[in-house]
């Protein structure tokens, strides 16, 4: 065994494993659970236990090693589901663990879980008492009409209804994040649905959330694209704030809502952070849905890696800000390509957990630069077999549909539209920050190389209404 041991290639796991100081609780792992796990794993959050002490972790020790363990997949502790090996790297308030970390709490694991000297251990984390705000504190708080839903009750799909927001001046939003309110956690388990395993205890798996103009037009550019269970606050670019008017309404409509199992009544509020009153954005925000058409979706019993596209041609210069994949229970992978000219890049590719959606904000000098004629490509992998926990029953044929057991592959975007002037500026501002070098290539940027021009469109206004939203 050791002779294996010597011959396997040095890899994190293997050099983890072959380390000479023992992995500890107090000065290994404690510092990666206060980074990547107390937020949820704590008393009076969302999640099922607590992680913040040695006697709180160490039962779980080998969970954890098998969760952390799982890749960009479903189930993957913690939540991100972005592959490593391929597409754009860089985004804001990514929690995952690089492979050595992962390595570490296998190691952790495998050696006993110790505890190690107390003195190790990094200043404890104050934490609030679970109800604390992504964005910060927020300047305006609405919350939605109520919703309820009987324990085994079907799935339920509509409007929920309009709410003032309250705000007597135009204000521009800087972030938002919606979260769910409920009692589940105080009703009783009274029947096991195939919700159950896919929402734990939410209900609301999607909402659109859209500001209504006083004169009873809505806002389709505006706030606040899709709240999904488990997704994460969304920062504009800031350059490009939304607008609420005066007088505005907050609608919550194509509401998906599904019994987890408990007689469930809940709410849901969104919290928005402001640009400071005078501010006035320098571009034009885009909502992007591009997705496969729904009688398209066809997906067989008991069968996987079924795989279906869609294509979208930009009509203006775009800087993509953020990449959402949008998909049901037999979802359980999403890449994004971009197609200028003979060059076809990967933006991303992502796992898929139908219970807990994520969106993916890029940073500043990673955001997609795509000029105008990009084809942007979604794939979208099914798996409807037994290998996929969230599906109810496999042997079922699955198409489109707004039902949990049924599927949708749409992949939401946000960005910003830019003119030819603003399009070379972030051209030649990318350029120099990344030095690139003739002949270089810029995943998410096919025009980034030393010499490459944005060809002309004769006689265009620019920018030019989009496509999706």
């Amino acid at each position: 065994m050791g002779a294996l041991v010597l011959m396997a290639p040095q890899g994190p796991a293997a050099a983890a494993a072959g380390r000479q100081e023992a992995v500890t609780f107090s000065k290994h792992i404690a510092p990666l659970l206060q980074r990547s796990c107390q937020k949820c794993h704590r008393p009076g959050s969302i999640a099922p236990m607590s992680l913040l002490t040695w006697e709180d972790a160490r039962p779980y020790a080998r969970a954890m090693k098998f969760k952390t363990s799982l890749g960009p997949k479903p189930g993957v502790m913690p939540p991100w589901f972005i592959e490593k090996n391929v597409g754009i790297q860089e985004f804001k308030n990514d929690p995952s663990l690089s492979d050595e970390e992962i390595a570490l709490i296998a190691a952790w694991a495998d050696g006993g879980a110790p505890e190690g000297n107390p003195a190790d251990l990094p200043p404890p984390i104050t934490w609030s008492d679970g109800t604390a705000w992504e964005i910060g504190e927020p300047d305006l708080v609405v919350k939605s009409p109520t919703f309820s839903i009987a324990p085994s009750a079907p799935d339920w799909f509509g409007d929920i209804g309009s709410v003032p927001t309250g705000i007597n001046e135009d204000r521009y939003i800087a972030a938002y994040q919606i979260r769910e309110i409920n009692n589940s956690r105080d009703q009783p388990q009274v029947v096991e649905t195939a919700a159950k395993n896919t929402a734990g205890s939410f209900v609301m798996h999607h909402a659109t959330v859209t500001t209504i103009a006083p004169n009873g037009t809505p806002m389709l550019a505006g706030c606040c694209n899709v709240h999904e269970v488990g997704r994460n606050a969304e920062f504009f670019d800031p350059d490009a704030g939304k607008l609420i008017e005066a007088g505005s309404r907050l609608a919550f409509s194509n509401s998906h809502i599904h019994a987890n199992g408990r007689e469930t009544t809940g709410y849901l509020e969104v919290g928005f952070k402001f640009h400071p009153r005078g501010y006035k954005p320098a571009a034009q925000s885009r909502n992007l849905f591009i997705g496969t058409s729904p009688e398209l979706i066809d997906i067989p019993g008991m069968a996987s890696n079924v795989r279906h596209e869609a294509l979208y041609t930009l009509r203006e210069n775009m800087k993509l800000t953020v990449f959402e994949p949008h998909m049901h229970a037999p979802g359980v992978r999403m890449c994004v390509e971009a197609i200028y000219g003979e060059e076809v890049q990967t933006l991303n590719c992502a796992g898929y957990e139908h219970s807990w959606v994520l969106a993916y904000t890029y940073a500043a000098d990673a955001q997609p630069l795509l000029p105008r004629g990009t084809i942007l490509r979604t794939i979208g992998y099914m798996d409807n077999s037994p290998k996929n926990p969230n599906v109810a029953d496999p042997r079922n044929w699955t198409g489109a549909g707004h039902r949990s057991i049924d599927m949708m592959n749409i992949a939401l975007w946000q960005g910003i539209a830019l003119t030819d002037e603003q399009f070379h500026e972030a051209l030649e501002e990318r350029r120099q920050k990344l030095a690139v070098k003739e002949g270089g290539r810029v995943v998410g940027c096919p025009l980034c190389g030393p010499g490459q021009k944005l060809p002309a469109l004769a006689g265009a206004e620019q920018p030019r209404p989009s496509g999706g939203q």
